[in-house]
């Protein structure tokens, strides 16, 4: 139970709800730094910090400038980052006026360095789809990605780039279902909490923008071990720690990795709603336990256990531009299956996240019927404003 005495957690990213209601489960006061400053964020945190720039990024200066209150706050544990923040997460694990980096810091140059991240799968016998860093004669057939991105908005088809950012490097478009693996490191051993489809949506140029996830996902057993035999050995040539994930492709009985995600997944709320008992602090207080202290959760095995209740949460995007009413905002905040909900007044162009919808079933072709029906309802929610 958080109480006023107790430690306090700096979370931030593009949207920090989800880090912001784990922290609070694990008894920590939080402090929540993002570019949406949604009311459920605010609820879960006792303190929010606006660090939004241009569009939907992130404002360096207006970032530090809230991490150096953070740090001067009492009882201060340390900062928990989340996606929108890779490309500065060994600056910040370093910089002297910040709150204590609890996460991935050099470690994460590993994985996040395309050249080293594949070498290292050549080495140790890993599958992956074909990578190369300069543009092939061909383009058809070939994804462009970047390597400090997130969400599906690095990835684009190479036949629509025609200028290269400089950490650009090129993947063969490869068949199969789109999955990840939620895992926690310490001291170069891992406990895989489970597995999770991921879904995305096409937006303009861009094929695979993040829409959301469904999970636990239970797979054959000798797949699942062949893929946590791949994460085992990851972690023990990067030493890895805290919440990671690993995003791969499952075709039939073979996957190939296509990268690593070094800090807390959204998919974590997944675990946490499947699993309630296993995780009583949350994840995030695995995460920091992992960290701060070296220590696995005792539950390393429940992508073993094949589960009752599978969870799935969708992102809804705007069909069209419109202002967020008093009405509308009160709507999604009081129904248990919207997340992330805008303020009254707040503009939201077309093809802009709105809030994410969640629910859970028994079977996974229940959940993707529920699912579709709660995002129905949230657009019948948007189209009634203007009517």
């Amino acid at each position: 139970m958080m109480t006023s005495r107790a430690p306090r957690v700096a979370v931030a990213g593009l949207s920090a709800r989800l880090l912001a209601q784990s922290a609070e489960r694990a008894g920590l006061n939080v402090v929540a730094l993002d570019i949406f400053g949604d009311r459920d964020t605010r609820a879960h945190a006792g303190m929010w910090f606006d660090i939004g720039g241009d569009g939907l990024s992130i404002d360096r200066a207006r970032l530090y400038d809230a991490l150096e209150c953070a740090a001067r706050l009492p009882r201060m544990l340390g900062l928990i980052v989340t996606s929108g923040l890779e490309p500065l997460a060994m600056e910040l694990s370093r910089s002297p006026r910040v709150p204590r980096f609890i996460g991935n810091g050099a470690q994460a140059l590993a994985v996040r360095n395309p050249r080293r991240f594949f070498a290292l799968l050549d080495e140790a016998h890993i599958p992956h789809p074909e990578v190369r860093f300069t543009p092939p004669e061909n383009a058809d057939g070939w994804l462009v990605k970047r390597s400090d991105g997130c969400g599906g908005t690095h990835i684009e088809h190479a036949r629509d780039v025609h200028q290269l950012h400089a950490d650009a490097y090129f993947q063969r478009l490869s068949q199969g279902r789109s999955m990840s693996a939620l895992f926690v490191a310490a001291h170069r051993e891992v406990a895989v909490i489970g597995f999770a489809e991921q879904l995305t949506v096409a937006a303009g140029t861009l094929p695979f923008v993040h829409a959301g996830s469904l999970g636990p996902i239970a797979l054959p057993r000798d797949m699942a071990e062949r893929i946590v035999h791949a994460i085992e050995t990851i972690v023990w040539q990067t030493d890895l720690t805290g919440l990671n994930s690993i995003d791969f492709l499952l075709d039939a009985d073979t996957f190939q990795v296509l990268e690593i995600n070094t800090r807390p997944s959204s998919t974590m709320a997944l675990y946490e709603t499947a699993w309630p008992d296993a995780w009583p602090r949350g994840l995030i207080g695995a995460h920091v336990e992992a960290c701060l202290d070296g220590e696995l959760p005792l539950n390393a095995d429940m992508w073993t256990r094949t589960p009752a209740t599978i969870a799935g949460q969708c992102v809804v995007f705007a069909p069209h531009g419109f202002t967020v009413t008093n009405a509308f905002s009160d709507a999604c905040f009081n129904d248990p299956a919207c997340h992330d909900v805008p303020l009254p007044g707040a503009r939201i162009e077309a093809g802009m996240p709105v809030c994410t919808v969640s629910t859970a079933a028994s079977t996974l072709d229940t959940l993707r019927i529920e699912l579709e029906r709660e995002r129905a309802r949230l657009l019948q929610r948007i189209n009634d404003i203007d009517s």
